[in-house]
């Protein structure tokens, strides 16, 4: 054979298949293996029977190889068989082994001739075999029969497809010589994954059933439909020959007569038959692990190298030892004190592409969703006039005044600072929801002890919950100190004589002039009629709107002044999944062609807040709902006198100057009253007291108990290491300095028609 200490390969690779096998296949590795592939009725089982000299295989009418059979044969003094699922046992009946070939099948499948890709493995020991590994498919089939599937032949096809299309599997292309060649469904399939015909040996069965004055002369001297490895024709037991249990042997021996006697194949009978594919299917698949070795040892190492990290803990891990609960606890404990410190203080590791979280959803919450729902509430013109003219009046009762009462601020005042309350409640209530969500995304890591992310989650939430209440009193209490106080005398306090001369238009505080505030895509909702909906690259500055074709702004579509703009919500269409929010002009005019308002649409309310709280920085404010106000209005609020209105004029500005310096100042204080009492202290709590709390909330043994998922995860890992280590310690072993037998040359192959 030209291949002497080659002789261990095969074996080598059955050893591979048996430690992958075992761990459920999960490796991933291509071993070098032959897949017998062929119609049915087309002999595959007869082939392989010949190879062994036992009647072994299932037989029958339709599809009886309904699962992939692994069969590898050993070259041993003892004859027996052996079932990687049946382990420790030995089958010396082979008529038992055909019985459990069909029982494991109709394990999987059931007895509906229905198909699996779940191979069974078999090892037959026999004097009489070379070591060979084989792969048994289900015959190619185009009617699905019985209460088969409908899609039985693509089902089977993409069986067939998932062995074949791995380089490393050699073809065995099975076709019986009284069919046509040409339309060999088993040679379509190998050249449309082998069109090289590197991995194709071609078989031709039947030769005895030609018809009579016809050969398969000159295909089998590859002159006629060449392969490029060239055919091997074999001659199988006919049906009654098997029915009436006529010994392999014999037929082997009638098959070598058959060669010599017949006219057409006698100068080529020594390379022809069963005895001779069996010694050129050992040697090509022997040559092909030789090829495929070098390869197989890398993916090998690499595999062992990425199971490495992980292994390292669990290599001398023992179930039931307590130190290394104690210590699992510790590691676990420390190990989510430091993930919530990263997500809240941020990290350049693990960092969330995906969507904002931890800390940076919090600082949007501070700054850009709080200050939008102070303004939502301050900014409400009629309603505030309203109530100043109210105030005014009432302050000089029975008499008509004469000077701007500073008692009526006062009122005014106070009653907006109230409504800061809810906003500042609201902000506490976000940042709480915002900081569970952090516990729960770290205590993702707690998975392995299902009972301790259990408790952690409580204890941590129970601790949240406790601090909430002293949040919240401690952010009222600075309402509160507020509305002790109205401070005029601040440095920042406009004063009655600057309020008088102040106009409304003055009072709106713009940015910087054309400072860019925000870019971004926005779609911009028109109806069907005028366009319909389009994504632009809209550009925010502090004295207009901009938007253009895309981020390059080169093409400019409109621009729009800022003046008299406010930003109302807008419900979601029915089939819209953005979220969106519309802006109008105050003065009834058209804002863009002619629409009083234009819709403005973003992927998730999110980014309406954030748009939001950008409009807000450029001086557009929120429309209030004023209907309900406006229904109950009596009508002197609108025919104020001229002294009134100035009046009222001046509070407003009065109001409006403090109250500025108001939301500043809780602008301010809110977040960082936050941060001390709520996210500093669940921080503090976390890193000093969590782990005494874990100690006294129960058994430390039930806190650290593994979760089953967790045990069997440890388990494969554990094998999975073992059997790679193996397989390198096997490959390592053996010497790949041999004689390789040369590819042959290419033929032209294009009489196998394509697969359509």
């Amino acid at each position: 054979m030209g291949n002497r200490g080659m002789e261990d390969l095969i074996p080598l690779i059955n050893k591979l298949q048996d430690a992958f096998s075992s761990i459920g296949q999960s490796c991933n590795l291509d071993l070098p293996q032959i897949a017998v592939v062929g119609g049915q009725s087309a002999g595959k089982s007869s082939v392989l029977e010949n190879f062994v000299g036992r009647d072994f295989l299932p037989r029958g009418s339709g599809i009886v190889t309904r699962r992939p059979l692994i069969l590898q044969l050993v070259n041993n003094k003892a004859e027996y068989a052996e079932f990687l699922h049946c382990k420790g046992k030995k089958f010396v009946d082979f008529d038992e082994v055909r019985s459990e070939i069909e029982a494991e099948t109709d394990r999987i499948t059931g007895s509906n001739k229905g198909i699996s890709p779940i191979p069974i493995n078999l090892r037959v020991y026999s004097p009489n075999v070379l070591n060979l590994t084989l792969i048994d498919l289900p015959g190619m089939t185009k009617v699905a029969v019985g209460d088969q599937p409908q899609d039985i032949e693509h089902q089977i096809r993409d069986m067939l497809l998932q062995f074949i299309t791995k380089e490393s599997c050699l073809i065995l292309a099975v076709t019986p010589a009284n069919t046509d060649l040409a339309n060999s469904d088993a040679l379509k399939i190998a050249k449309e994954v082998d069109p090289q015909g590197l991995r194709t040996i071609g078989v031709i069965t039947k030769l005895d059933l030609m018809d009579e004055g016809t050969d398969a002369k000159d295909i089998l001297e590859n002159k006629l439909l060449p392969l490029r490895r060239g055919y091997i024709g074999v001659v199988n037991r006919s049906q009654k020959d098997i029915d009436g249990k006529k010994d392999i042997r014999a037929a082997l021996g009638a098959e070598r007569k058959f060669f010599l006697s017949h006219p057409a194949y006698r100068h080529m009978a020594e390379r022809m038959g069963t005895p001779h594919l069996q010694k050129a299917l050992n040697q090509q698949l022997t040559n092909h692990i030789r090829d495929t070795l070098p390869g197989l040892r890398s993916k090998l190492q690499s595999q062992l190298l990425s199971l490495e990290k992980e292994v390292e803990e669990y290599k001398n891990f023992r179930p039931d030892d307590p130190t290394r609960k104690t210590k699992a606890l510790l590691q676990m404990v420390q190990q989510f004190g430091v993930d919530f410190e990263k997500r809240i203080e941020g990290s350049g590791d693990q960092v969330d592409t995906n969507e904002l979280s931890g800390g940076a959803k919090i600082n949007r919450i501070f700054h850009e969703r709080f200050p939008f729902e102070l303004v939502k509430i301050v900014f409400d013109e009629k309603e505030l006039r309203r109530e100043i003219s109210h105030a005014i009046k009432n302050v000089h009762g029975v008499r008509t005044g004469l000077f701007t009462p500073d008692l009526a601020f006062e009122a005014i005042v106070k009653k907006q600072i109230v409504k800061l309350k809810t906003p500042c409640l609201k902000c506490v209530d976000l940042v709480i929801q915002e900081l569970i969500n952090t516990f729960r995304q770290c205590s993702n890591k707690l998975n392995s002890y299902p009972r301790l992310r259990e408790e952690t989650e409580r204890i941590v939430t129970t601790h949240v919950r406790e601090r909430e209440g002293k949040t919240k009193d401690q952010v009222l209490l600075l309402i509160d100190i507020e509305l002790s106080y109205i401070n005029t005398n601040h440095e920042d306090f406009i004063g009655f004589a600057n309020a008088q001369q102040r106009s409304t238009a003055v009072n709106k505080k713009r940015a910087v002039p054309n400072q860019v505030i925000r870019k971004g895509w926005l779609t911009l909702n028109i109806s069907i009629m005028k366009g319909g909906s389009k994504e632009y690259w809209f550009v925010l500055t502090a004295e207009s709107l901009s938007w253009y074709k895309d981020e390059e702004e080169k093409e400019k579509k409109y621009m729009l002044p800022l003046d008299n703009l406010k930003i109302r919500d807008v419900e979601k269409g029915f089939m819209s999944t953005k979220h969106t929010f519309a802006i109008f002009n105050t003065e009834q005019r058209n804002v863009y062609k002619d629409l009083r308002q234009i819709e403005l649409a973003c992927e998730s309310q999110d980014d309406v807040d954030s748009w939001k709280a950008s409009f807000l920085r450029a001086g557009v404010y929120p429309e209030k709902d004023q209907v309900e106000n406006e229904e109950a209005a009596p009508a002197d609020t609108f025919s104020m006198d001229p002294q009134l209105e100035r009046q009222v004029e001046t509070i407003r500005n009065l109001v409006d100057s403090y109250i500025g310096i108001i939301n500043k100042s809780i602008r301010d204080l809110v977040p960082k009253t936050i941060m001390h009492l709520m996210i500093n202290s669940s921080k503090d709590f976390i890193h000093s007291e969590l782990l005494a709390y874990l100690y006294s909330s129960g058994d430390q043994n039930s806190l650290m108990e593994e979760s089953a998922d967790q045990a069997q995860r440890r388990d494969e890992m554990l094998r999975m290491y073992h059997a790679l280590k193996e397989a390198l310690t096997i490959i390592g072993d053996i010497s790949t300095n041999t004689i390789s037998t040369p590819v042959p040359p290419p033929v032209n192959d294009s009489w196998i028609p394509e697969v359509r």
